[in-house]
């Protein structure tokens, strides 16, 4: 048998193929790291949660799902009401039952935050949750967890969550705080303004099929500017930087900048006959 057929006969034979297709495999794809959690944004607008207890964890669990415009229930005694979540309680922001837990408050709740200092009591309500099917986290307890808390720093839209798997949490307070101080200090104006030039650009170019134009023109933008210069954009740049869209391409900041006032774009010898307009003082 000749070097090409014995060849052939490899690479046609299944059992080595599939062997060459697993080692293909394993050096194009990252290795599986199991013990983690999918780190989500959940979105709880509106939603109804329930906060089992009136403390300082507690207290932090009712400001993260405010921030997220959640519907909050505290169910707690007023005698054990911290300073905060007291003043959540008389400001509105929140519904007050003054009584301990009872398995009616589970109705309609869509998640279920436990924060008591009675680890029975905490078990109760995990095994109710876990009949019902909501998703609940009780405090210090990563085994009755369907989610954990993390160490989590905002600035406007952007927010960063660092997560240990409920091994070290003052570790993720640690390393939150070193990713910040690594952050610019107008990050979150700036990601304020893409958002708002993305909303912009969805109204000059609405149609579903425009959407990998306007992502690739997004990717663009954001590519081509500094933090800085991002945060200082006025409305009337944003206009202006939508003019370069329909030919798919992005000034530069000092183009932009000699744009504002009305200036006539055709003085700046920057639009190449594409885009069939011009705007004038």
């Amino acid at each position: 048998m000749g070097k090409v057929e014995a060849l052939m006969n490899l690479l046609t034979d299944p059992v080595h193929s599939a062997k060459l297709s697993n080692n293909t495999m394993a050096k194009s794809f990252p290795e599986v790291q199991p013990g983690g959690s999918l780190i989500l944004a959940w979105q709880i607008k509106d939603k109804k949660v329930l906060v089992v207890g009136g403390g300082e964890v507690a207290a932090g669990r009712i400001l993260g799902c405010l921030n997220a415009d959640a519907n909050v229930t505290v169910v707690c005694p007023a005698s054990g009401l911290n300073e905060e979540v007291a003043y959540r309680v008389a400001q509105k922001q929140v519904t007050h039952v003054d009584r301990l837990f009872e398995p009616a408050d589970l109705d309609g709740a869509e998640m279920v935050l436990v924060a008591v200092d009675d680890p029975a009591a905490s078990t109760v309500i995990w095994k109710l949750c876990k009949e019902r099917k909501i998703p609940a986290n009780i405090a210090d307890v990563p085994p009755e967890c369907d989610f954990y808390f993390g160490s989590v720093h905002r600035d406007g839209p952007l927010q960063i969550m660092v997560s240990t798997n409920g091994r070290g949490p003052r570790l993720a307070a640690a390393i939150r705080k070193l990713i910040a101080r690594s952050l610019p200090p107008n990050a979150g104006n700036a990601i304020e303004q893409i958002g708002e030039l993305r909303s912009k650009l969805r109204t000059i170019a609405p149609d579903a099929g425009d959407s990998p134009k306007r992502m690739r023109w997004m990717s663009k933008v954001s590519d081509s500017y500094k933090w800085d210069e991002l945060s200082n954009l006025t409305d009337e740049d944003m206009e202006n930087l939508l003019l370069f869209y329909p030919a798919n391409k992005v000034p530069a900041m000092d183009v932009l900048l000699a744009l504002r006032g009305g200036n006539d774009v055709k003085k700046l010898d920057v639009f190449d006959g594409s885009f069939g307009f011009a705007i004038g003082v």
